[in-house]
């Protein structure tokens, strides 16, 4: 008798001890599980998505970004106190809702919850956006969350997307839809559109928007473009002619950048009487989906990514807004419009002209300003596969660090018919003096971290 209770005494302890186990076990596996970059990934991938599909402008577009990025790692931060918030660090942004100290969360379930519903909250296929939301609930549900913590986690993330629409309300986004259309001027120097859409001026605006980190959007103005001339031994004739030459005798090289980087979300088909619109990805998409790129390669966790995510968004909403400043300041007239004119009427460029003015490059000024942030985080000659572009039908392309991707998008623009060099080399200096603004104005990491 007494061998029996020992027995189903040991038996009893050891069955407490794997059920404890268990437990353990459970909790710690979902715990991995949510803390995967992936679903950080795929969420802002969800969004260039829509992005791309409503055919949103780069400028606003790089809006949807930083709220977006700046929800989810407002979330994320409290999954490891060596990083800090953005709140007094960006114009506007206020204390963040807190999480309770003695309740649990899951803080990647709060980020993504937090992300998706600002970056819904702004595009218009909100359906679309609602089932991968739907399915991507599922797997953090499948991770084996307990109840309590997953609805408080989602509780939480809704706070946080509350708060940062809030603040977005307040960046006069809304009232510039109410301002007046660019108007045409008659001076021979300045913007016209170009077809085959002959669009309105995107965005006349954009210098209106609140900036987040740099002071105004003309702190960082660069030089004037070259002065108007259609003297062929002018500065400017020349520039406009190299632009052309370059155009008739592009090498495949040349022709595999100039479309790597074009980046147009609105390209205007015209087929004999029918016309069609191809959707691509926005500049600032593109340079979000190399942030993507390089998590992966270096298999960074999601708060790094999320902090990787929020600083170019923050580099790529201000050197738009500072580049758009000057590109309504100038009104600079297009090479195509130029050359039609002044050279060539039967000339078209390689890359449909976008509807705004030249100077400076958008591309070039976005793409210098987040190859300084990618570089700051992740190193100088950061050697990279760039894959964005595959989904749109072209090969990867190498680089050997992110500044060298940047001059490559930058040079881009020349290539395409688009720009002339000046606003190329110029705006990528204006978009460094960005960049290193902001990586010297932003902390995202308590001192010594």
């Amino acid at each position: 008798m007494f061998y029996w209770k020992k027995m189903r005494s040991i038996l009893g302890t050891a069955l407490l001890i794997l059920m404890l186990t268990g437990c353990a076990k459970e909790k710690r596996d979902y715990r991995i599980l949510t803390n995967n970059p992936e679903l950080l990934h795929r969420s802002i991938k969800a969004i260039t998505d829509r992005i791309v599909h409503d055919i949103f402008s780069p400028p606003v577009a790089s809006r949807i970004y930083a709220y977006s990025s700046i929800a989810g790692y407002e979330a994320l931060i409290h999954a490891d106190k060596k990083f800090v918030s953005l709140a007094g660090q960006v114009h506007g942004l206020k204390a963040v809702p807190q999480p309770q100290d003695d309740r649990e969360y899951c803080y990647p379930l709060a980020s993504v919850q937090a992300t998706l519903v600002v970056g819904r909250a702004f595009v218009f296929s909100e359906d679309k956006m609602d089932v991968f939301y739907n399915g991507i609930m599922k797997e953090f549900k499948n991770s084996g969350i307990p109840d309590d913590v997953f609805d408080r986690s989602i509780e939480y993330g809704t706070q946080v997307a509350d708060h940062i629409l809030l603040w977005s309300s307040t960046d006069n986004y809304k009232q510039t839809r109410s301002f007046p259309k660019y108007s045409i001027q008659t001076d021979p120097a300045t913007w016209k559109p170009t077809p085959p859409a002959y669009m309105d001026a995107v965005e006349p605006h954009w210098n209106k928007i609140r900036t987040f980190v740099i002071d105004s959007a003309a702190q960082f103005k660069p030089l004037g473009p070259t002065p108007f001339s259609i003297d062929k031994k002018s500065k400017f004739f020349k520039e406009a002619f190299e632009v052309y030459e370059t155009g008739k005798n592009l090498t495949e090289e040349q022709r595999a950048v100039a479309s790597f980087w074009d980046c147009n979300p609105f390209v205007m088909n015209v087929k004999g009487h029918v016309m069609f619109a191809t959707k691509k990805i926005s500049p600032g998409g593109h340079w979000m989906n190399i942030t993507h790129v390089v998590c992966a390669q270096q298999k960074v966790d999601m708060l790094k990514s999320a902090e990787a995510y929020v600083m170019v968004s923050l580099s790529l909403i201000d050197g738009f807004i500072s580049c758009w400043d000057e590109k309504y300041r100038s009104r600079m007239i297009r090479p195509e419009t130029y050359i039609n004119q002044y050279i060539d009427e039967n000339w078209i460029p390689l890359l449909q002209t976008p509807p705004f003015p030249e100077y400076t490059s958008g591309h070039s000024v976005i793409s210098a300003s987040a190859a300084v942030t990618l570089t700051k985080l992740f190193g100088d000659n950061f050697a990279f596969t760039d894959s964005t572009e595959v989904e749109f039908g072209m090969l990867p392309r190498n680089f050997k660090s992110f500044l060298d991707a940047a001059s490559e998008a930058a040079v881009s623009r020349m290539y395409g018919g688009i720009h002339y060099t000046p606003a190329c080399e110029i705006g990528k200096a204006q978009g460094r003096k960005v960049g290193y603004f902001i990586i010297d104005r932003v902390k995202t990491r308590k001192a010594g971290q």
